[in-house]
């Protein structure tokens, strides 16, 4: 059934259906192949975010990836919409794709991650779970207004952090509630027990604050849309309000992220991310604390903090524009990948796990158990004498993305040329 156009929406349908944004593609697939970094580095056995400035820096530009393809992801479907033309079918759409996702995520790329059939133990909600569930609400979300979904995201991403200051009320209340697992997939995360018998379901990415990132990616449609020079100036304003209100908020440790970058003590200044107990203060003077400015980037990601999403999303803003006049060899290497964004994401996972495997038989003559786990995040660190150097996983994670191209190009043009196959485009 047809949804009665509105004035806000009379416009979008009556415009002349936009051309495909080459930015988008850009972005997409220049996102795509630093997340694969990433996903090489949890089979390498390397620590996320550490030691060393140069695991840092692996891990951090990989936090890129999820608030850029989530974005995007929302203005993906305000063009999709504007093809249409009509928000029912938009919505059915998003319903069907983001439960169609969550399927995936729960079966699929559960098994793609860990070559193991231990779902009675093991189920994860990652990124591909949060953009489902994200499509999913975002199909009821599109009735409203652009302005009020700007202004949803906006208060959602901006306004989360004001729990910070709460967390240790709250974590043990939450605890006791029958409540629990619907703010753990709301917002605080963690394991959440299916049943009294059944598998836990780790969820990695809360729902808060990604779709708020998901509304705001589809009113930045509404830029998209509009002529280059007022995309451009709108996309660099943006951009850099964004990162100049990450740098003032972080430097002075005023809001926006519950781990501040600068402590008061040795003691509250050596506890990690990954909530590893506090040591006692003589071994804290003993440890070697990180450089200042890896303390000021290790901004938290789970949830996704308001000063996260300003570090990343500010700079591709900035860089929107920019990429609208890339044009060459690699440029199309990178929009290559980025129109077949799901594709990619379902086929680099299990190459990546039989890279490691290879990589794994090679280095020792046999393949190490540790690789058949529960990954990514369910695991003991690596055995003694398996983990990779940084050569070698830059190594593995270049032959990766050059075997990726070839099904991915073949792919996107089987799209192209098969626009008739509704089934594509939930690919």
């Amino acid at each position: 059934m047809s949804t009665t156009l509105t004035p806000d929406n009379r416009n979008q349908a009556a415009a002349p259906r936009a051309e495909r944004i080459a930015a988008i593609d850009l972005v997409r697939g220049a996102v795509m192949i630093l997340m694969a970094i990433d996903h090489v580095r949890v089979y390498s056995g390397l620590p996320a975010g550490g030691p060393t400035p140069g695991i840092f820096l692996t891990r951090w530009v990989t936090h890129f990836v999820a608030p850029a393809f989530i974005f995007l992801a929302g203005t993906s479907a305000f063009l999709h919409g504007r093809k249409l033309a009509d928000r029912g079918a938009l919505a059915r759409f998003l319903l069907t794709r983001g439960l169609w996702l969550v399927l995936l995520e729960l079966t699929v790329l559960r098994m793609a991650w860990t070559f193991n059939f231990d779902f009675g133990h093991y189920l994860l909600a990652g990124v591909i779970w949060v953009i489902g569930w994200c499509m999913v609400l975002l199909g009821g979300l599109i009735f409203l207004p652009v302005r009020a979904l700007a202004a949803f995201g906006l208060i959602l991403v901006a306004g989360h952090d004001v729990l910070d200051a709460h967390l240790q009320t709250l974590y043990p209340m939450l605890e006791t509630s029958h409540w629990a697992w619907l703010w753990q997939m709301l917002y605080f995360g963690g394991g959440v027990q299916i049943g009294e018998h059944g598998p836990t379901l780790f969820v990695l990415y809360s729902i808060v604050p990604w779709i708020g990132v998901i509304a705001l990616g589809y009113a930045f449609g509404r830029v998209v849309i509009m002529e280059q020079q007022s995309r451009r100036n709108i996309c660099l304003t943006l951009g850099t309000a964004a990162i100049t209100l990450f740098l003032v908020l972080r430097t002075f440790n005023l809001y926006g992220d519950p781990r501040p970058w600068r402590t008061p003590t040795p003691a509250s200044a050596a506890a990690p991310a990954s909530g590893i107990a506090t040591p006692a203060p003589a071994a804290v003077n003993r440890r070697p604390q990180p450089p200042a400015w890896i303390s000021f980037l290790n901004t938290s990601k789970y949830p996704a903090s308001l000063l996260f999403l300003l570090m990343t999303l500010g700079p591709m803003l900035v860089m929107f524009p920019f990429l609208e006049q890339a044009g060459g060899g690699v440029a199309d290497v990178l929009t290559t990948f980025g129109r077949v964004p799901f594709f990619y994401y379902v086929l680099h996972i299990p190459l990546i796990h039989l890279a490691a495997i290879v990589v794994s038989a090679v280095r020792s003559g046999s393949v190490a158990p540790w690789l058949f786990l529960n990954h990514p995040v369910m695991i003991p660190p690596a055995p003694e004498g398996y983990v990779w150097g940084l050569g070698l996983l830059y190594l593995v994670w270049a032959i990766v993305v050059i075997a990726l191209y070839f099904p991915c190009r073949w792919f996107a043009g089987l799209k192209q040329r098969r626009k008739d196959v509704r089934f594509l485009s939930y690919l």
